[in-house]
């Protein structure tokens, strides 16, 4: 019996050790979609980054919710999504860890108004376009709250980002909420529109982070690790003066813009070197942390019926890799 119980465990042992063989030969499948913090994985892809460091990574473009249905449907390793969707990603039932701070929003983040409208106090009583549950639903919380008034105090209208310019336009909303670049469309597509309250307004309510499924996590962590390694690569090139050019050339062909339209979403996105994400990555209370800012997020969602439980924040939120290449 005994001799049969190790010849059992050596056999699962060879099958564990040849699964995870198999999984290690694959490259690493990341989605990424239209965001400045995330555009500049581009500069790592087109400059041979990962080859040169020794780690096979396949990055996906996709529209930003398709990347999230991307990732819940098990296709993608990784994917790029703000902090509080990773929330919204995990309680229906595809979890992930944060292991990277790539930026947070510094002004990319918009409600805009029509012509006439200059701040949020006089959104009471008028019809804003937003995608509700989703992050700019909880700028525009933010924002009212600011300016003492309440989501009561405004009718919403369900609005997909991508179609926020447009419905802007069309006149059936007094406002949107959206983030580069349907922003910055909503403004150029409307005379006269203006951004009454921006991310810049609230630093660290948006955090955009690279997600990994917590086994490809646990089995490939070196790999990992070197993902992040390309990326601080990736930002030195992009803050580079020799180099910053050429950077944003690269990530503004990415989304078919020419480089001097590209630059200005930059300025709306403070971009992180891992030495600079570090210090958001302490366990505090409020925006200036990852760990606050999801409390709030996670807070957010659950009055907001985007899921009935509070989410285990610790379980979604890994900063050791971080710490490792600091």
């Amino acid at each position: 019996m005994k001799t049969r119980l190790i010849k059992w465990i050596g056999a699962t042992l060879v099958s564990l050790s040849a699964i995870a063989q198999a999984h290690a030969a694959e490259p690493l499948k990341i989605g990424y979609s239209d965001w400045p913090g995330w555009v500049a994985w581009e500069i790592a892809i087109e400059k041979d980054m990962f080859k040169k460091a020794g780690v096979d990574v396949q990055f996906e473009w996709f529209d930003y919710v398709a990347s999230m249905d991307a990732y819940a449907a098990g296709q993608l390793d990784a994917v790029a999504m703000t902090n509080g969707d990773t929330l919204v990603t995990g309680a229906t039932g595809a979890q992930s860890v944060m292991i990277l701070i790539n930026d947070y929003s510094n002004g990319n983040d918009m409600i805009v108004a029509q012509p006439g409208i200059n701040s949020v106090k006089e959104l009471k009583g008028k019809k804003i376009g937003v995608e509700i549950g989703f992050v700019s639903h909880l700028l525009l919380l933010n924002a009212l709250e600011k300016s003492g008034l309440s989501e009561k105090d405004v009718e919403l209208v369900n609005v997909p980002t991508n179609e926020t310019p447009q419905v802007l336009a069309s006149g059936d909303v007094d406002a949107i909420v959206a983030w580069q670049p349907s922003s910055g469309q909503s403004l150029s597509l409307v005379p006269g529109s203006k951004a009454i309250y921006t991310s810049t307004d609230e630093p660290g309510l948006i955090y955009d982070v690279l997600a990994v499924s917590p086994t490809s996590l646990a089995t490939r962590r070196d790999e990992w690790k070197k993902v992040l390694m390309v990326w601080d690569q990736a930002i030195a090139y992009l803050n580079d003066p020799a180099t910053q050019d050429e950077a944003i050339s690269i990530m503004a062909a990415r989304v078919g813009l020419e480089p001097a339209a590209y630059k200005p979403f930059l300025e709306g996105t403070r971009i992180l070197s891992i030495k600079e994400a570090l210090p958001y990555a302490e366990k505090k209370d409020g925006f200036k942390s990852i760990y606050g800012s999801s409390k709030i997020s996670d807070d957010f969602n659950v009055a907001n019926d985007v899921y009935k439980e509070p989410q285990d924040l610790e379980s979604y939120i890994d900063t050791s890799l971080m710490k490792e290449l600091k």
